[in-house]
């Protein structure tokens, strides 16, 4: 049987990190679990915790009035979902819609973000691996928009 510890450790996301780093992100993980067609957060709600995605598939969607919404990015096993918990104002930037039954870690962002205070080599190091979340999911978002409006179509 797996433990926390070991898929924690055994995550990309977290990789080359050492033991004590390791041992404080599993002492606030704990596995959830989503059913198919629920959201998992919603855009503007208070971003307090993120996830490894175990299991399944996660739709990342933009809300937009008179039309279905925008899916920007589907993420799925091994996928990390979540990084406004890291940045003020601590807000959802995205729907996140999970797709099919959904099995996760979910790490608490307030209390690594209170680590990240104390610690600023820990801040630092969980930054870093969130930037490269984020600039994943900004091109993803640009993508969507050229499709959307059709950029690069001869009129």
């Amino acid at each position: 049987m797996e433990t926390l510890e070991h898929i924690i450790a055994e995550h990309s996301f977290f990789a080359g990190l050492d033991q004590a780093f390791l041992n404080l992100v599993v002492g606030c993980a704990s596995n959830v679990r989503f059913e198919a067609c629920t959201y998992i957060f919603e855009e503007g709600d208070e971003a307090n915790v993120f996830y490894l995605i175990r299991e399944g598939e996660v739709a990342l969607e933009i809300f937009a009035p008179a039309h279905e919404p925008i899916i920007v990015d589907r993420l799925g096993a091994g996928d990390v979902l979540g990084w406004s918990w890291l940045l003020p104002p601590f807000r959802w930037a995205f729907d996140a819609h999970a797709r099919t039954g959904l099995r996760a870690i979910a790490l608490d962002g307030r209390y690594l973000r209170a680590k990240c205070e104390e610690n600023h080599n820990v801040g630092y190091e969980l930054f870093k691996r969130c930037a490269q979340i984020m600039e994943r999911r900004l091109e993803a978002t640009r993508l969507q928009l050229l499709d959307l409006y059709g950029a690069g179509k001869v009129a």
